[in-house]
């Protein structure tokens, strides 16, 4: 099968990360992935949802939206709707949950990272680039963050601080245990393929996101049959096509980090 853009069956569109892309956040990316452009924002908040109060835990959390024009016909903005839709709900869940599995949430402290995913240019695969970029962001915030405290910088964090040197000493660390990434995987016209751009995405019989840690271990499957249903088979190789491509993504996010991608997982 000839894919539209012309890529082998188990080939990545063309990624790119550029770093510090918003002057004012803590952690900032502009990801492309093919022609899909997505900024990903990291804040950091000294506080926490009412039900980890007191807990000494912290908390990640994700909005995600698309700009009207970020698709091929204008779409209305959720915010003039007066309410934000049900799939924007699925990926701002998915997000969060996505970065939660790879950060030592007690490390962290009583604080909220909000991560906010702007969809500036829709060419599928959106909720996966948004993951795959939001760790860059938040690493770089969380490294903003530990750094501000080994310097004895911020009164809040002294004062959640726990009473021995050898916690602070801890909580110094970057609290990010593992990498994570997401593609999409999916079965088109008989062929199983890789990192789905939108019009092959739209006609697919299988569409599948994959997000993993850079340790190989699944956070989240989402699969369906948009037309006839598939095998146990065809989802193992499908599971292992999309283990490749977070792989190549996952090199990509290294090379992004630099020097900053050796503290991951210390």
């Amino acid at each position: 099968m000839s894919r539209i853009d012309g890529r082998k069956a188990d080939e990545m569109r063309r990624v790119k990360i550029t770093r510090n892309y918003i002057k004012y956040a803590e952690g900032s990316v502009l990801i492309e992935v093919g022609d899909t452009r997505v900024i990903c924002t990291a804040s950091i908040e000294d506080k926490v949802p009412p039900f980890l109060k007191g807990t000494g835990r912290g908390w990640i959390t994700a909005e995600y939206g698309m700009l009207p024009r970020s698709t091929h016909e204008r779409s209305q903005r959720e915010s003039s709707k007066g309410r934000i839709g049900g799939r924007t709900h699925e990926i701002q869940r998915l997000i969060g949950r996505a970065l939660r599995s790879v950060v030592d949430l007690e490390a962290l402290g009583e604080r909220t990272i909000w991560l906010d995913c702007d969809v500036i240019q829709a060419d599928g695969g959106t909720r996966t680039a948004s993951i795959t970029g939001s760790f860059i962001a938040l690493v770089d915030a969380l490294n903003v963050l530990t750094t501000q405290e080994g310097q004895g910088g911020g009164e809040q964090s002294k004062s959640r601080a726990p009473g021995t040197a050898g916690a602070r000493s801890r909580r110094l660390k970057l609290p990010v245990k593992d990498f994570v990434a997401a593609t999409s995987v999916g079965i088109l016209d008989g062929q199983e393929i890789l990192d789905l751009c939108f019009e092959e995405d739209s006609k697919a019989d299988v569409d599948m996101n994959i997000v993993l840690t850079g340790r190989g271990r699944l956070v989240e499957i989402q699969g369906t049959a948009e037309g006839a249903p598939f095998t146990r088979a065809e989802l193992d190789r499908l599971i292992r096509l999309g283990k490749k491509g977070v792989e190549e993504l996952i090199e990509i996010q290294r090379a992004s980090l630099g020097e900053l991608a050796s503290k991951i997982g210390r």
